[in-house]
């Protein structure tokens, strides 16, 4: 492999690694994409895991398999979620959205991806 990704931005651990549109630390579980390594993401845009701008309205879908506390299932990969909001300052959750079968509920941008 000719080029290398960046350390952790959180544990500064050198031992992360790409998994989809996104990059992950294996110590202690951080994920990121490489915009927000970048600094391109820090332009007041939100943008999804593979960098998208999204906005309030759009319809996205769920990347990876979330856990939902109390629910058995949680929220499986591909599920669509319709009429996003988007929040900010609400720790790193800056996705308000209702998603079926599950509620009301707050995302990370960095787990979906605009349809």
């Amino acid at each position: 492999m000719t080029d290398t990704l960046p350390p952790c931005p959180a544990c500064s651990s050198e031992y992360t690694y790409e998994v989809g549109g996104l990059l992950t630390c294996p110590e202690c579980a951080h994920e990121w994409t490489l915009e927000a390594e970048s600094g391109a993401a820090d332009d007041g845009v939100i943008r999804d895991a593979v960098g998208n701008v999204l906005a309030d309205g759009d319809t996205v879908t769920v990347i990876k398999s979330l856990k939902v506390k109390g629910s058995p299932t949680g929220i499986k990969a591909g599920t669509k979620v319709r009429n996003i909001r988007l929040v900010q300052g609400v720790g790193d959750h800056d996705i308000d959205c209702k998603v079926d079968g599950i509620g009301a509920m707050q995302l990370k941008s960095s787990v979906v991806k605009k349809v």
